[in-house]
């Protein structure tokens, strides 16, 4: 299995990131951080199946589809990652816990094995710098002149795991800044169909969380992540009807942490 040094992606690879209605007008920005499944041609398979990398794993299963459709519903712009969270997950600090897993969820993972410090860096600067870098050039954009400017970033959790069948709908993820999880908790609480999870299935308090700590804290963004079950959002067309369901209570969360 061969890897490039000093230049992972080569010609015909996917870009690490994409754009969506990139001069949209309000005052949020979405992101996506595991938008795709791709791996650089330079790794291969990573040495797993193809239907391994298309489960959870490999991405967020939906996740690209609903934040689109959020991104047309709210007129918001959306970057979205460009590369499997099994070659670099973007929502990890590099070189940290889970940035590039040996074993998920107890599929191993060859191409991950014993890398060295300079394949870690290349999978860095190839497929997660640019992602972020490229979401801290919205931000500086958006929030010139002092606008107010909220972040909220997309995901999607698998039904089960550890044999724990997990009955939220959506969870919405955060920290300790309450500005825009706590009204958008509460917009979500109103449709009594829904199932709510605050921090659930995961926690945004956990210290290997990398985009909301490195673009929303630093800037004193209102921010949190929004997380969808991936059984609801299986297809392009259930994941674009979610985007748009949950349109009406972002855009009313946001207008009460901008205030």
């Amino acid at each position: 299995m061969q890897q490039l040094l000093g230049q992972l992606l080569v010609p015909g690879d996917p870009p690490p990131f994409s754009l969506f209605n990139e001069k949209g007008g309000a005052p949020l920005l979405l992101l996506c951080d595991h938008a795709s499944k791709a791996v650089p041609r330079a790794l291969g398979n990573l040495g797993i199946s193809e239907d391994d990398l298309a489960r959870h794993i490999g991405w967020d299963i939906g996740g690209l589809d609903a934040a689109i459709e959020l991104s047309i519903a709210l007129d918001a712009p959306l970057v979205a990652s460009g590369y499997s969270r099994l070659v670099i997950d973007c929502n990890r600090w590099p070189g940290g816990e889970g940035s590039i897993p040996e074993i998920s969820d107890g599929i191993p993972v060859p191409a991950n094995s014993s890398l060295s410090k300079h394949q870690v860096d290349a999978r860095a600067e190839a497929c997660f710098w640019p992602y972020h870098r490229e979401v801290d050039r919205h931000l500086d954009r958006m929030t010139a002149g002092g606008r107010p400017v909220a972040l909220l970033v997309m995901h999607s959790f698998t039904p089960r795991m550890n044999s724990f069948q997990r009955p939220w709908h959506v969870g919405v993820l955060w920290n300790d800044d309450p500005r825009l999880p706590e009204p958008l908790l509460a917009e979500l609480r109103h449709d009594l169909s829904l199932v709510v999870g605050d921090n659930e299935p995961y926690s945004a308090r956990a210290s290997y969380e990398y985009t909301l700590n490195a673009h929303a804290r630093s800037r004193h963004l209102p921010h949190c992540s929004l997380e969808v079950r991936q059984d609801l959002i299986g297809t392009p067309g259930d994941a674009r009807a979610w985007g748009h369901r949950l349109a009406p209570a972002i855009r009313a969360a946001v207008a009460v942490a901008l205030g």
